[in-house]
């Protein structure tokens, strides 16, 4: 069932849902998991206490525009500040992207920011989502990157794979082959957070990653009334292990404003993660984490 969209009431975040991932909503479902994600309800219209609208304080550590440097031997590139698909939980939905919108000629003060850093040795492409943007842009900031002695290895974090995953070509996979050369390892993280958003033709693209020698992880959110039971957890796991992505994180949600609905309590994540260590093998078991604000690493809960 196809859904017009254009005049569903927002609340300050556009919705934004890719055809191919709108083709696997059940709209008559209002409990859909994948309803629950992409579609907005009155809940977010409610501003809630200890929620607020830069929950992970990311204004601290964006030392030039397009660039976020949180922990010592990694930063974060801004390559794109849109998304192929508007997440209702996604905990920069209030973030200044306007700032750091920047163009390919303004990149050089990013790149001779790193070189002057060689406490970094890792390059996380995101966003936004960095496969938003053309090969061609892509692969003039992947070049520049390349030149970094010091730089050891390239991440990746994107959605694209699980909701648009026909953007994933040899083309693609061919703008990081050079990066051997220098001994630069590839890695792409996806996001998915339920086994329904996985396909056959999502596993067909994972597998010419593979074979382009990425290494695939998978970060999930834990969601109240998407992902917050056993059989869901279990069944992701399974699916993306099939489609060769190592399950890796599971985070609680960032306390962002309008998105409190989406929230689990610690202790039922907790347990949670303890009743999925007893059905599945241990390589298969994501970590929980918690992300705080000022650590210098993220926090594993369980």
């Amino acid at each position: 069932m196809q859904q017009d969209l254009k005049h569903v009431e927002n609340y300050g975040f556009k919705v934004k849902v890719p055809d191919y991932f709108k083709d696997k909503i059940d709209f008559n479902n209002p409990l859909d998991p994948l309803l629950l994600q992409t579609i907005p309800n009155e809940l977010e219209g409610i501003l809630t206490p200890g929620f607020n609208y830069n929950p992970l304080k990311e204004s601290k550590f964006n030392p030039i525009p397009g660039l976020l440097h949180k922990y010592k031997s990694r930063v974060l590139i801004m390559i794109t500040t849109n998304c192929a698909i508007n997440c209702r939980y996604c905990f920069r939905r209030h973030f200044d992207y306007k700032s750091n919108n920047i163009a390919l000629k303004e990149f050089d003060k990013i790149i001779e920011y790193i070189k002057q850093d060689k406490n970094i040795n890792e390059v996380i492409y995101s966003g936004g989502d960095p496969l938003l943007a053309s090969d061609k842009y892509i692969n003039n900031i992947t070049q520049k990157i390349s030149k970094i002695s010091h730089i050891k290895y390239l991440r990746i974090h994107t959605r694209i794979p699980i909701v648009d995953p026909k953007r994933i070509t040899q083309e693609f996979c061919n703008i990081f082959k050079p990066l051997k050369i220098n001994n630069i390892k590839t890695v792409l993280v996806t996001h998915c957070n339920h086994p329904n958003e996985l396909d056959d033709y999502i596993k067909s693209k994972m597998e010419l990653l593979k074979k382009n020698d990425f290494a695939l992880l998978n970060q999930s959110v834990l969601l109240k009334n998407v992902n917050d039971n056993t059989d869901t957890l279990v069944k992701l796991s399974y699916k993306l292990f099939d489609c060769n992505i190592m399950p890796y994180y599971i985070h609680t949600l960032d306390p962002v404003q309008n998105a409190a609905h989406f929230g689990v309590d610690i202790n039922i994540a907790t347990n949670l993660i303890k009743k999925i260590k007893t059905e599945l093998p241990g390589y298969l078991v994501p970590r929980l984490m918690q992300e705080k604000p000022g650590e210098k690493s993220k926090y594993q809960i369980a």
